[in-house]
């Protein structure tokens, strides 16, 4: 079947440039906005296969688009290449072994995201200028998605406002067309500011931010048992106030990240979480500062960008995997939380054979699934509030492989992931050319992402005023 599609031949051409970025980005994981040798290496494969650059897209200096093509519809390629903190570990291992103690690791295989991305841009690429089609592909080179909402400031300045459809996916234990919702969700810095003192000699002279924070963070435990089922709140202390005991903690933060699945229910939630902050520092007689500092919106989704993405899938079938895909996978499995594959398979809906191989994902899921979903968040989601998105879960990883884990960074290099890229690369462009000759379906995605918008129009997670993160070069 693979031999049908032009589009497959071309990706195969390049797949080999596109493993040595993802390995390369692999090597030098950075976290958000400081994402700057991963950002050098995408930008130097645009110039290589001859797109025009976009440096500091949307005032982001680690953010680049490549564009190529003439008049006609404009198909954006979403990448993204942050790592995430701690989670260093080496590819290719099946325990715990980090590359170096304490450092960044691609825990959601987003070396391998980009570089598919990427690698779909360029075939689509060449497929317009061999077939003289009247088409643009534009790749977006996104820094910060994990916790930086990088995308919302892109979309702020106007990045994405002449662009017809994107297309995106994610590296995942699964192959499928991503129907899954997201959780809209706002991360808030709360900082206490109270007086330090003595703690043996005059503890009464004090006021504790930790305190506070501490007091909050059980009004916050107590507020879970009220929240829809789908709502979450999670935390972590950026400032505990110091490393002495005998001294009272004059100042500290807590980040509250405060989830929901939609931005309206997002921002009720965070009223009350606001008051639980009110409350603490009244009762310790600190005072609160309370800053926003990313937040992203709930996706979108656009059924005939989903069918026709489906289309394109059942057509290539599953990814290629051998022998010793497997039995790595197996390995990787024997290393998971109980009920992870379970977990994986109710998601899916999806009902093993008695003597079926489960180690990967080697089917496709269909739409509607109908399965026992729990959501994350991406700044996707408000691309697709922007403009018709639609995204595929890739296989990248063994089933049941729980994301943000160092069992996901030990794939990162390995032949499995490597195929699960070229995949989906061959998915997105098939995809980009079908939308590209069928101009009736992307009318359709249009006028159902406008229909949906003049339902609920689109309102931004972040105040206007709130400036992304950036850090400067080293």
């Amino acid at each position: 079947m693979q031999n049908q599609n032009p589009i497959w031949q071309l990706t195969d051409n390049h797949a080999e440039r596109f493993i040595k970025l993802s390995d390369e980005v692999f090597d030098t994981p950075e976290t958000l906005y400081a994402e700057f040798k991963s950002c050098a290496a995408h930008r130097a494969a645009l110039i290589e296969h001859g797109f025009q650059i976009t440096d500091c897209a949307g005032g982001l200096p680690t953010a680049v688009i490549g564009e190529s093509g003439n008049a006609g519809p404009i198909i954006a390629i979403l990448g993204e290449y942050d790592a995430l903190p701690g989670l260093s570990q080496q590819s290719g291992q099946t325990k715990p072994n980090a590359v170096e103690d304490g450092a960044d690791g691609h825990g959601c295989g987003h070396n391998i995201f980009g570089a598919a991305a990427m690698l779909a841009a360029t075939t689509l690429k060449d497929w317009i200028k061999e077939n003289n089609i009247q088409a643009t592909v534009r790749y977006y080179g996104c820094p910060a998605e994990e916790g930086g909402a990088a995308k919302i400031y892109m979309v702020r300045e106007g990045l994405f406002d002449d662009v017809d459809v994107a297309i995106s996916w994610h590296p995942a234990p699964f192959t499928a067309v991503n129907q899954e919702p997201s959780l809209a969700n706002v991360r808030i810095d709360y900082t206490f500011q109270g007086s330090a003192s003595h703690a043996a000699f005059e503890p009464e002279m004090g006021r504790s931010g930790l305190d506070a924070v501490e007091l909050m963070n059980i009004g916050v435990n107590y507020l879970r048992e009220h929240i829809p089922d789908a709502a979450r709140v999670h935390y972590a202390y950026l400032d505990a106030g110091g490393e002495a005991p005998n001294v009272v903690q004059a100042k500290a933060t807590v980040r509250q990240l405060i989830r929901h699945p939609d931005l309206s229910g997002c921002k009720d939630l965070i009223a009350r979480v606001d008051k639980i902050a009110e409350g603490a520092a009244l009762m310790t007689e600190t005072l609160l500062e309370r800053k926003v500092f990313s937040g992203v919106s709930n996706l979108l989704p656009n059924r005939p960008l989903e069918e026709v993405m489906q289309a394109e899938l059942d057509a290539l079938g599953p990814v290629p995997f051998d022998a010793e895909d497997r039995a790595f996978a197996a390995k990787i499995q024997a290393t998971l939380p109980k009920g992870a594959v379970e977990n994986n398979l109710k998601a899916l809906n999806y009902t093993p054979l008695p003597d079926q191989d489960i180690s990967l994902c080697d089917w496709i899921n269909p739409l509607d699934r109908g399965g026992d979903v729990r959501a994350g968040s991406t700044d996707v989601g408000d691309v697709s509030w922007t403009v018709p998105t639609v995204q595929l879960w890739g296989t990248t990883w063994a089933l049941g492989t729980p994301f943000h884990t160092w069992q996901v960074v030990a794939h990162g290099k390995t032949p499995l992931a490597h195929k699960g890229l070229i995949h989906a690369a061959k998915v997105i462009a098939a995809t980009a050319r079908a939308l590209i000759q069928n101009p009736d379906a992307l009318r359709a995605a249009k006028f159902a992402h406008q229909a949906q918008l003049i339902q609920t129009p689109y309102e931004g997670p972040i105040p206007n005023d709130i400036k992304p993160p950036i850090k400067t070069a080293p």
